[in-house]
């Protein structure tokens, strides 16, 4: 581990975020209105083993990168990416707990963003 929070990791990191992002999406778009097994006939269901794919090579090089303490935080700012794009993608409804929620996360976020550089 001897990189550390570098520009590369970080933007490494925002990618991790986005794969996984779209694994959920891929995977809400599959299982909407679907038994499991016909959920694993779908194309959309095999681009989010795909992006999990993808983010489990990516993830494993910001891990031999950057302390465990800072990284897998900074993967919370997941779960607001989820949020907004199940809002944008699927019109899904953000209530103002859930948006507040997302806030709350991103300033602990730029917490340990801030401290891990």
């Amino acid at each position: 581990m001897s990189a550390g929070l570098t520009n590369s990791m970080i933007e490494l990191i925002a990618f991790c975020i986005l794969a996984e992002a779209a694994r959920e999406l891929c995977f809400k778009q599959a299982a909407a209105d679907t038994a499991f097994h016909r959920a694993l006939a779908k194309p959309v269901t095999w681009l989010g083993i795909f992006f999990w794919g993808v983010e489990l090579v990516a993830w494993t090089v910001v891990l031999g990168q950057v302390p465990l303490s800072v990284a897998f935080p900074l993967m919370a700012l997941t779960y607001v990416v989820v949020v907004l794009a199940s809002s944008l993608v699927l019109k899904e409804p953000v209530n103002f707990r859930q948006a507040l929620g997302a806030c709350l996360i991103t300033a602990g976020v730029a917490c340990v963003g801030a401290t891990g550089r």
